[in-house]
């Protein structure tokens, strides 16, 4: 289930040769569960046909204010709409929406709302960084409109530029934000994610099993809720949208990332960071002698989860997590006040279907509070959420 889910979405189309997306977009928006009334303009039939729209969407396309049907379909279609999304908004579009223009169906139903409206502009590099077209999306913004930007990439005209409409499960994906809770709005959140790599030799390290799926659910998570974040991942992943990602491999590294902005809001764990590395790697491979087997020194890492505990910021959230294989909750209440956290995330890492590498996982969330709460068996964006759930519980309102 997502927050697209039963929401009727007004999806308008506009005449640009990046409409061809749009029938993804509308897919897209269908298979999230949202109820999708499409309107084209007189231009977007130069670039798309209205057969796709009607075969693919939940309602037939609507294109007129003539529509004998309706009196006044634009007053309908925005009373009705919980979301209005327009892809690709064209610079015209733009600029009639700022100055209340209203000769089409498009443009008359977008001054005839209330619902949140969401546009993503599509044009030529030139036309987008044009001063009139940046100062019209300056005042949409200032008026509430979200606004997707668009992406570099190759244009129509075959040279490489920015103006490029947002990728379809960009603009989805901000479209179920908008209507997302925003409980997490104003907030900066950091996520660490993934199994640090510890260098033997240039060849070989020593790690663990962690695929940093969790970390990246719970990057989404945030993102969704309406945070600012920052993703700091070893693993090389599809980035979640919306989300800042910093590379990094080895445990000091991580630190080095995660101490640039121990001054978030809220601090989350989730990655699987090394206790040992090997004390003098080698600067060479090491090659396999005649019978011979080199022996690896290993020290201790910096548990740098401790430094955050110690200089926590008045209001801060630090949430750990504990990867476990027995005692589990005995483990992780240790961890909790040893490192001075408001929240741990007891993981039993052998069991089924949780834990490593699984899309799955079973979590026990342990609050400083000294309260339990068991999240059964789900995907990890469900336990994710969960997880965030308890941290506005621990914080409150936020920011």
């Amino acid at each position: 289930m997502t927050n697209l889910d039963g929401a009727r979405v007004v999806l308008g189309v506009t005449g640009g040769i990046a409409a061809y997306k749009a029938i993804e977009i509308c897919r897209r928006l269908v298979d999230a569960g949202a109820h999708v009334v499409p309107i084209l303009t007189e231009g977007a039939e130069h670039f798309v046909g209205r057969t796709t729209f009607d075969a693919l969407a939940s309602e037939k396309v609507q294109s007129t204010l003539w529509d004998e049907t309706s009196p006044i379909p634009h007053t309908l279609l925005g009373q009705t709409a919980d979301l209005i999304i327009v892809a690709p908004a064209t610079a015209r579009l733009l600029a009639d929406y700022r100055m209340g223009r209203s000769d089409d169906l498009l443009t008359a139903t977008l001054i005839a709302t209330r619902a949140p409206v969401m546009i993503a502009p599509a044009m030529h590099t030139e036309m987008w960084e044009h001063p009139a077209v940046q100062d019209n999306l300056t005042v949409l913004r200032d008026r509430g409109v979200h606004v997707v930007d668009p992406e570099p990439g190759r244009l129509a005209g075959g040279d490489i530029g920015f103006g490029r409409l947002a990728a379809p499960r960009s603009v989805v994906a901000h479209a179920e934000r908008v209507l997302a809770s925003g409980d997490l709005s104003g907030t900066h959140v950091v996520i660490t994610a993934g199994g640090t790599r510890e260098a033997i030799d240039p060849v070989r390290v020593i790690s663990n099993r962690s695929t940093g799926k969790q970390g990246y659910a719970l990057a989404e998570a945030a993102w969704m809720r309406g945070a600012d974040v920052t993703l700091i991942s070893t693993v090389d992943r599809e980035s979640p949208i919306g989300c800042t990602v910093v590379s990094v491999e080895s445990a000091s590294q991580m630190q080095d990332a995660v101490m640039a902005v121990a001054d978030a809001d809220i601090i989350v764990m989730a990655a699987a960071v090394a206790d040992f590395r090997p004390a003098s790697p080698a600067g060479e491979k090491i090659k396999k002698g005649a019978g011979e087997v080199p022996e690896i020194l290993l020290e201790k890492t910096h548990d740098f989860l401790v430094d955050l505990g110690q200089q926590k910021p008045n209001g801060q959230v630090l949430v750990g997590f504990a990867a476990e294989t027995e005692n589990l909750l005995e483990n992780a209440r240790g961890k909790l006040e040893r490192k001075n956290l408001d929240l741990i995330v007891a993981n039993d890492v052998s069991a089924p279907d949780a834990g490593f590498a699984h899309d799955t996982n079973k979590v026990t969330l342990v609050l400083g509070s000294g309260e339990e709460i068991d999240v059964p068996l789900g995907s990890k964006r469900v336990v994710a959420d969960a997880i965030f759930d308890a941290v506005v519980g621990v914080r409150g309102t936020f920011p």
